[in-house]
């Protein structure tokens, strides 16, 4: 039998839309707290300088881990994974999926579009309308600097053994940063404290049905043993046509895993890298592939 994992000393904090756990050199807080209202939702728009929210909005959710010793902040909200999204005219890159899909998308949840031209006089302010965001926290303002991890060396990459361990949690907290139910995209984040380690997932899904089927996940990890205090990022895309990843399903006959973002991205990261980090659904999307960084924190 395995010898038990021993308890650090740790101190957990909480009033009602947050929570706080001090552990060793860190102090890492989750605020949760009700959709946005409208005056909140008013702010946040003038912000993105008049883009158009998604349908539900957690603008005073966050994540924020503090190094104590090396003053190192990093932190996760919605305002910042929605100014990510592309505002005006999709290039190249941005994943943009084409109008002809989005309007033969709209004709399947609202009946047919009218036929009629838009009046010439209207205006339109174009945006990323899949709310595609590559964000993956940022950090506050301090002098470390994130770098390209060693390939050879193991500690610059993220146990999954020891992620996937019977460990005790410490402190847990699922954080929504914004969902757009008519459009079947969002971004979350969760946090695991364990005796040994901390470990956050920040994860966007997109599913626009018959065209393609997204996830971006950014992966933070902390070993509380790691001498000097190393924090390891890993980011990565993928995407893949709809019928593709719809021919995955247990039963042809049940749809209901095709909402599920565990099921899509264990469907995509199961899939060949060739098909779902290169070719993708033929967006020519920027997000898609791995990347693997480090940053050292001051002792």
């Amino acid at each position: 039998m395995a010898a038990a994992t021993s308890i650090p000393q740790h101190k957990i904090s909480e009033s009602p839309n947050s929570r706080t756990i001090e552990i060793g050199d860190w102090r890492i807080t989750a605020q949760t707290n009700p959709i946005s209202n409208a005056g909140e939702c008013g702010a946040l728009q003038a912000v993105l300088t008049g883009m158009p929210l998604p349908e539900m909005t957690f603008g005073n959710n966050s994540l924020e881990l503090e190094h104590i010793p090396s003053q190192w902040k990093y932190s996760f909200r919605a305002q910042d994974a929605l100014k990510a999204v592309k505002f005006g005219e999709l290039q190249e890159g941005d994943g943009g999926v084409k109008v002809g899909y989005s309007e033969a998308w709209l004709r399947s949840r609202t009946g047919p579009l009218t036929d009629l031209p838009m009046p010439k006089t209207m205006t339109t302010k174009p945006y990323d309308w899949t709310y595609t965001t590559t964000y993956s926290g940022h950090q506050e303002s301090s002098d470390i600097s994130w770098q390209a991890a060693d390939s050879d060396n193991t500690s610059h990459t993220i146990p999954l053994a020891e992620l996937t361990r019977q460990d005790p949690i410490l402190f847990y907290a699922e954080i929504p940063l914004f969902e757009d139910e008519l459009h079947d995209n969002g971004a979350s984040h969760l946090l695991r404290v364990m005796p040994t380690c901390l470990f956050i997932l920040l994860r966007f899904t997109l599913r626009v049905d018959n065209v393609l089927f997204r996830t971006f996940d950014s992966r933070i990890y902390h070993s509380f043993s790691s001498e000097p205090p190393l924090v390891v990022r890993e980011i990565s895309g993928w995407e893949a046509p709809y019928d593709r990843v719809k021919r995955q399903l247990p039963k042809r006959d049940d749809l209901t895993p095709m909402t599920d973002p565990n099921w899509i991205a264990k469907v995509l990261t199961g899939m060949p890298s060739e098909v779902t980090q290169r070719a993708g659904a033929g967006t020519k999307w920027r997000g898609l592939g791995t990347k693997l960084e480090i940053a050292v924190l001051k002792p």
